[in-house]
């Protein structure tokens, strides 16, 4: 279905965990949608508060870089952890996708 790279990130962003966006690897994300000229960015992350924080975050330090910055859609339930997503879900969330605005 995702014929695609994928960029693991060290964590999401938390405050209250002391977890800052400069913890979790952004600078390696941020060079390498800018040296392989990516176009998109697919966001995969636990549906959390620091998941929401983390892909907002993720949204504001993209912009002006013309890369569309989405995230799995439905099929992927609240709370779940994206280790144990089994294939279809995946799947599905993938191709549902939407753009985060």
């Amino acid at each position: 279905t995702y014929k695609g790279l994928y960029h693991v990130i060290n964590g999401l962003i938390s405050p209250l965990d002391d977890v800052n966006p400069e913890d979790i690897g952004l600078d390696k994300l941020l060079d390498r949608i800018k040296n392989k000229k990516i176009k998109e960015v697919i966001l995969a992350f636990k549906p959390s508060v620091e998941g929401e924080i983390t892909a907002l975050y993720i949204k504001k330090i993209l912009e002006g870089l013309d890369v569309i910055v989405s995230r799995l859609a439905s099929g992927v339930p609240i709370g779940a952890d994206m280790e144990y997503i089994d294939t279809l879900t995946l799947e599905r969330a993938l191709e549902d996708r939407k753009e985060i605005v």
